[in-house]
């Protein structure tokens, strides 16, 4: 199903933003529903629960909305995917594609994250799947953390720009709520 929790109907598509040709999937008006929030956090809590998280990892800076509930609920520590310079101590570095340019984000190498850890990885939404792929492989790469323990959750998928795909055939899981 596409939207089997009945959200799509709270997230708004605003035409050409930020620029011409994007279809850009807003959240705001999902977060400012209490109750289309609380349920959107109550899934990805729970499917995080399933996955036995010992740990949740958030990209900068709509997955900080939903990952804080997770956490929270979960008591599991939360790391922090930044963007760059915005973090004090030494990091591990990533650079990806958008589907509108380019950019990189960062962990904290002091983080205390290891390699049998089970990482659930939230952002709010996949397009390309650059964004949770340099996530994900920082992880791997930088902690050694196996790529079966980690899950990407996410509220939006966009399929027909392949991200979700592309995800899975690098080894990662995956799993989000709604499909446009």
């Amino acid at each position: 199903m596409n939207d089997p929790l009945s959200i799509k109907k709270y997230i708004r598509t605003i035409k050409d933003f930020p620029i011409e040709g994007i279809q850009y999937r807003d959240i705001t008006s999902l977060i400012e529903i209490p109750s289309a929030f609380i349920k959107t956090c109550k899934e990805l809590t729970k499917r995080a629960a399933e996955f036995n998280a010992t740990m949740v990892t958030s990209i900068e800076s709509r997955g900080f909305i939903f990952a804080g509930p997770i956490s929270c609920d979960l008591s599991l520590p939360f790391v922090l995917a930044r963007k760059p310079g915005k973090l004090p101590n030494d990091t591990y570095k990533k650079n990806f594609n958008l589907e509108y340019g380019s950019t990189s984000i960062e962990i904290q190498k002091n983080t205390k994250i290891k390699g049998d850890d089970r990482i659930v990885v939230i952002d709010d939404l996949i397009a390309t799947g650059g964004t949770a792929l340099a996530c994900a492989e920082i992880l791997t790469q930088g902690f050694n953390v196996k790529k079966s323990n980690i899950l990407i959750l996410s509220v939006i998928d966009l399929p027909d720009l392949g991200g979700s795909e592309i995800i899975r055939s690098r080894g990662y899981n995956i799993e989000t709520l709604a499909k446009y």
